[in-house]
């Protein structure tokens, strides 16, 4: 399909949210009809009073719809006729108290009652105060909705209305339409699985590495960029098996989820599922472990000084897998977690590693990736870098398994 065919004749239904960025949706409705697409368009009683129904009518060419108990639209069951008409919904902005009630699966106005009666794919482009976006409520939410198969369009970091700076930021109309002509031209919402018939291995979250029964060596990572890798390489069709260290994250749908704690189960786990067609080592495998841990716990007693601990260099997943002289999968992926001379670290990994891939991204506290949502990366391979700007996790994900999936059709691997 040509780009300038993406959009022609599909039906997308806009909700649009109560906030400052509403206006935005004027112009995405402009640019959406543009490509020929038809936008039907639903109002919240808080949208409304950013954006008025007559200028975002003027714009779809359709009736504003607002209120669930219309008695012209209800008399056809509207709501229902509004949920399964569209080819996808989008949401924006997407306030926090939309996505907190999205999350929660609630319906009680119009655009929640679509919400929850749809079966079409969703995409949302949050929109917020940066200290909404970072609260724990709010990244709660971001992760049930995510776990529920919602496509997330941004937030940016930026200046925003309120005088504030950081993620929160709704992403702009070109950046939502884009996203919205990909996962019609890509695979999203076709139903294809062009990666149908390909076996992929993704590592994800930490290693915990046992000083005694109660305590343990780790790391910071949460697993949730592993996980949405898995997931997506499962939604295009990839027979996926993630190992995972220990994470709060539910299991990916459509993979097979193989748990462990230590960095030797973890390789031990990854070896059982090859062979493999790709391999993606997203896990933060920590580099050492006690040489010895402890059969009971170990006592602090009064007086006593601290415990020595003799640490052993852990087994490297990455470099094993990349130097296997049988079955090495084609294509393998690692990640370069640095907190300085990112590329540079990146560049020198890949090499000694072995790998072919490495996807770079710098974790120190202040870009609040480790555990966050955000993430900003730099994919290293033979024939150059490339700089992706700052985006969930999850359309890191999806990005990298678009680069995945052009790499086996242009090597004629893929059937």
């Amino acid at each position: 399909m040509s780009d300038a065919a993406t959009l022609r004749n599909r039906r997308i239904l806009l909700i649009i949210g109560g906030g400052i960025a509403a206006y935005k949706c004027l112009e995405l409705i402009r640019r959406l009809r543009e490509k020929g697409a038809g936008v039907r368009a639903i109002l919240t009683a808080a949208g409304a009073e950013f954006v008025t129904p007559l200028s975002v009518g003027t714009l779809t060419g359709d009736k504003v719809f607002r209120e669930l108990f219309d008695l012209t639209t209800e008399a056809e069951i509207g709501h229902i006729e509004l949920s399964r008409s569209a080819d996808l919904i989008v949401v924006a902005p997407a306030t926090a108290d939309l996505m907190a009630k999205m999350a929660a699966g609630l319906a009680g106005d119009l655009a929640t009652t679509v919400l929850l009666a749809t079966d079409k794919p969703v995409l949302i482009a949050p929109a917020m105060n940066v200290r909404m976006w970072n609260h724990r409520a709010t990244q709660r939410n971001i992760e049930q909705l995510m776990a529920d198969g919602i496509g997330f369009i941004g937030p940016n970091e930026g200046d925003m209305a309120c005088g504030e700076f950081g993620p929160g930021r709704m992403a702009e109309p070109a950046e939502i339409l884009a996203a919205i002509e990909n996962h019609f031209s890509e695979f999203a919402f076709s139903g294809e699985q062009p990666l149908k018939g390909l076996r992929a291995l993704v590592t994800s979250g930490p290693t915990h590495e046992p000083i005694d029964p109660v305590r343990y060596l780790a790391n910071r990572s949460s697993g949730k960029q592993g996980h949405a890798i898995a997931a997506a390489l499962a939604r295009l069709g990839a027979d996926t098996v993630l190992v995972s260290g220990p994470t709060i994250l539910p299991d990916p749908p459509g993979v097979d989820v193989r748990r462990v704690e230590t960095a030797r189960e973890m390789l031990a786990a990854c070896e059982a599922a090859l062979p493999a067609d790709v391999a993606i080592c997203a896990a933060a495998v920590a580099d050492w472990r006690v040489d010895v841990d402890a059969s009971q716990k170990i006592k602090k007693e009064p007086g006593a000084s601290a415990p020595e601990l003799r640490l052993v260099e852990n087994p490297d997943v990455l470099a094993t897998i990349s130097h296997l002289e049988s079955g090495r999968p084609e294509l393998v992926i690692g990640f370069a977690a640095e907190t300085e001379k990112v590329i540079e670290h990146a560049i020198a990994k890949r090499k000694r590693k072995g790998c072919d891939w490495i996807v770079a991204n710098d974790v120190s506290p202040e870009t609040g990736v480790m555990g966050g949502e955000l993430n900003t990366v730099h994919l290293i391979t033979g024939g150059g870098q490339e700089d992706w700007p700052l985006l969930p996790k999850q359309a890191v994900a999806e990005r990298l398994v678009r680069r995945i999936l052009t790499h086996f059709t242009e090597k004629g691997s893929r059937a």
